[in-house]
């Protein structure tokens, strides 16, 4: 069987597949998936596929480690997480093995993964490519753990968030693969969320700029890490169902692709995030250095902040406003307060929360599109804590209990539904 493959003629080139949680959950879902793969193979292709761990799993070991543990280690949780995705990659070799596809799996370290920064939040630092390189020579599937490396010290480190996502764009950049596909539970990127809006289109191309802002504004399809990767290095990502092979999918690319040009609709969707929480610093001192006062102690313990607003200074004192997740808003308030308090002021904090932003290239080179945001809840009566803009998005954060009419107003009033280019 070896032989055979190592004998095909002229392979069209590497294709970085990556499959999520949802697409591996149980043993049919992984068995479906060693069945694509098998048909991608006689295709013709060269596979590196990148497997999460199934399903819930993740919840699952955490939830073991508390119950062991009052305040387990970061680096035994990157070494206990790590054991999800790396049953994932032996169950999907063993299943396309039975389908006599040569397959071998391999942890993060084993292909080449290095990482670094803490324990839970790495960052990917170095590839080295070559054992997955002699594998595919071999004419082997290659499956790899997504969601982890090898940091400095040869231990196990997880990536965080969107590792997965970030281990496929990452080799595919790595290997000069043709494209990364990412295989999830739904059928491409829409213009809002389809269980708020029934009427949300899929969108066949989008631009990474673009891609990566809904991303980070709350569209869970794709993690902005990823996206922006595949930006740097020019990897097109495919974003595709696990489920229904029928769909094309959305095509994630660069500028050169994405047709009309400058007579291309500006406003590629409205997504939103509902996990969201506000602290207000009131009163204080105002001067050079300020604002490091305040960030820094948060960026110390890992805490990212979002939307930032300061007052207009009088007599020297001013009040500073910025969103967190919710997960980091009680840490959060304790260190602001600390700050304010030093500064002459006061904090309080504001949950229940939620932000909705508009998105698409452009934006600031086309006048009206906040105003008419601003106009679109304002006739839904809903009340506007904090404003953001850029080039390409404008965010408002709103009451949590309002942004679905505020999603589905918005989708309305630029006419998303109505769209032909999507």
């Amino acid at each position: 069987m070896e032989r055979r493959h190592r004998q095909r003629e002229r392979p069209l080139g590497i294709v970085v597949q990556k499959y999520g949680g949802s697409s591996v959950a149980t043993a049919e879902h992984i068995k479906a998936v060693a069945g694509k793969i098998q048909r991608a193979r006689k295709a013709g292709l060269d596979l590196v596929v990148v497997a999460s761990a199934m399903g819930k799993t993740t919840d699952r070991l955490l939830r073991l480690a508390g119950e062991v543990s009052s305040d387990p280690s970061p680096r035994e949780i990157d070494q206990l997480l790590a054991t999800g995705e790396e049953q994932s990659v032996a169950l999907l070799a063993m299943a396309l093995h039975d389908r006599g596809v040569p397959a071998v799996s391999l942890t993060g370290p084993q292909a080449g993964m290095r990482a670094t920064g803490r324990y839970g939040s790495g960052v990917i630092s170095e590839i080295r490519p070559g054992r997955i390189r002699r594998l595919l020579g071999e004419g082997r599937v290659v499956i790899v753990a997504g969601f982890q490396g090898m940091n400095a010290l040869g231990d196990v480190m997880t990536l965080g968030r969107g590792g997965s996502d970030t281990t496929a764009v990452a080799l595919a950049a790595a290997l000069g693969a043709d494209r990364c596909e990412i295989y999830t539970d739904v059928d491409g990127v829409y213009t809002a969320d389809p269980r708020i809006v029934p009427g949300a289109r899929r969108i066949p191309v989008i631009s990474y700029a673009e891609m990566s802002e809904m991303a980070w504004r709350g569209a869970k399809v794709m993690h902005p890490r990823a996206v922006e990767l595949g930006a740097l290095y020019g990897v097109e990502i495919h974003v595709l169902s696990s489920f229904d092979e029928e769909s094309p999918g959305t095509i994630i690319t660069g500028g050169e692709k994405v047709e009309h040009l400058e007579t291309r609709e500006t406003v590629a969707g409205i997504v939103h995030d509902t996990d969201v929480a506000r602290i207000t610093l009131n009163g204080v001192r105002t001067g050079p250095g300020t604002l490091s006062k305040v960030f820094t102690p948060l960026a110390e313990r890992g805490i990212s902040v979002d939307v930032i607003v300061e007052s207009g200074i009088k007599e020297g004192v001013a009040d500073i406003a910025f969103t967190v997740s919710r997960a980091d808003f009680a840490e959060a308030r304790s260190a602001a307060g600390k700050v304010a308090r030093a500064l002459g002021g006061s904090v309080e904090g504001e949950e229940g929360l939620a932000k909705v932003s508009v998105v698409g290239t452009g934006m600031l080179n086309r006048p009206g599109y906040a105003a008419r945001m601003f106009s679109a809840l304002g006739s839904e009566g809903i009340p506007i804590r904090m404003v953001s803009t850029s080039e390409i998005q404008v965010t408002c954060v709103i009451p949590a209990e309002r942004v679905q009419e505020a999603v589905r107003r918005l989708h309305r009033d630029f006419e998303l539904e109505e769209r032909e280019d999507v």
